[in-house]
């Protein structure tokens, strides 16, 4: 068992069991770590399984920007019938003969949807509409009118499509931007061709650029523990942040950094040349954090600053 004092850092992944919500997941992960800072980087719904990236010790302060990465899922979608969750898990409302659908005329509908679209959040999602989450509304038996939101659909593969009976099937993998629902996706696809459609199956085959091959489940982490084989498993947070440039400080400005203290972009390598956030990192590869340069690219300054483990100076540091 590992001891209490062990002080865990990066990126968990794990592969999500059907039948468990995020928080789930979570508060198992605390409890075999014993670890309270442990966060996720997405929800899945209880009946989704697949990657679950969970933050770990100061990793947690990180999770805003892992989350702002693509996910990729497979789905399967069923056509001529609709359910009031959008999902197999819900009432059905609506039933419709589809088997006028061609196996083209299915292709043609979900690959239309590429690019950027609008999607009206369902009303199991955790969107607030009045201060109130969609879903608790949901339970109540009240439906709301939402706004709908614009996503990115990066790319869509059709991997199967079953044509020819009443309610024919559309497997199909996707890369979509943070916020996409595939349940309304998959009505969408369905509302496209003229009848209902409801998400049958969903995993999440990617996310924080994290793919299935290095997940662990929650049964292989006791093991991992007793074995010191844990701490390998753990992926570094400021390595999946590919979206951000990165740039070295040798000293003094790598102190300065720690300092909380903007720096001059010309005494970096390479000296930031546009405005946005930065990896810092010092000239022996240590990550020092997050800084953002300002509209001139002539200074950066911290936004999340991560002390070296010899120069931590406490628990509490702020962001």
């Amino acid at each position: 068992m590992t001891d209490s004092k062990v002080s865990w850092e990066g990126v968990l992944a794990i592969w999500k069991p059907a039948g468990w919500t995020s928080h789930d997941v979570v508060a198992k992960a605390r409890r075999l770590l014993r670890e309270r800072r442990i966060g996720h980087t997405g929800t899945l719904d209880p009946a989704v399984t697949g990657v679950l990236p969970l933050c770990v010790g100061r990793a947690t302060r990180l999770v805003e920007y892992l989350q702002e990465a693509p996910k990729t899922y497979r789905a399967k979608l069923r056509f001529g019938i609709a359910t009031d969750s959008e999902d197999l898990s819900g009432e059905v409302i609506e039933r419709k003969d589809a088997s006028f659908l061609t196996e083209p005329m299915i292709r043609e509908a979900a690959m239309s949807f590429v690019g950027e679209i609008d999607q009206i959040p369902p009303m199991v999602s955790a969107v607030k509409v009045d201060g109130k989450r969609l879903y608790e509304l949901a339970r109540q038996g009240v439906t709301v009118e939402r706004q709908a939101r614009r996503v990115t659909i990066n790319r869509l593969d059709v991997e199967e499509v079953t044509a020819g009976s009443d309610e024919p099937e559309l497997t199909f993998t996707v890369t979509c931007s943070k916020g996409t629902y595939i349940r309304t996706l998959c009505v969408d696809i369905g509302r496209k061709l003229g009848v209902p459609a409801v998400m049958a199956e969903l995993v999440r085959l990617e996310s924080a650029g994290i793919r299935r091959e290095q997940c662990v489940t929650l049964e292989e982490i006791p093991e991992l523990l007793e074995n010191g084989a844990l701490e390998g498993k753990l992926l570094a947070a400021d390595k999946l942040l590919k979206q951000f440039p990165s740039a070295t400080a040798a000293e003094p400005e790598w102190r300065h950094a720690l300092q909380g203290k903007g720096i001059r972009a010309s005494r970096l390598l390479p000296a930031p040349d546009r405005q946005g956030l930065w990896k810092l990192y010092r000239s022996d590869g240590v990550f020092l954090g997050l800084f953002s340069a300002d509209e001139t690219a002539e200074w950066i300054r911290p936004v999340k600053v991560f002390h070296p483990p010899e120069d931590e100076p406490n628990d509490s540091q702020s962001d």
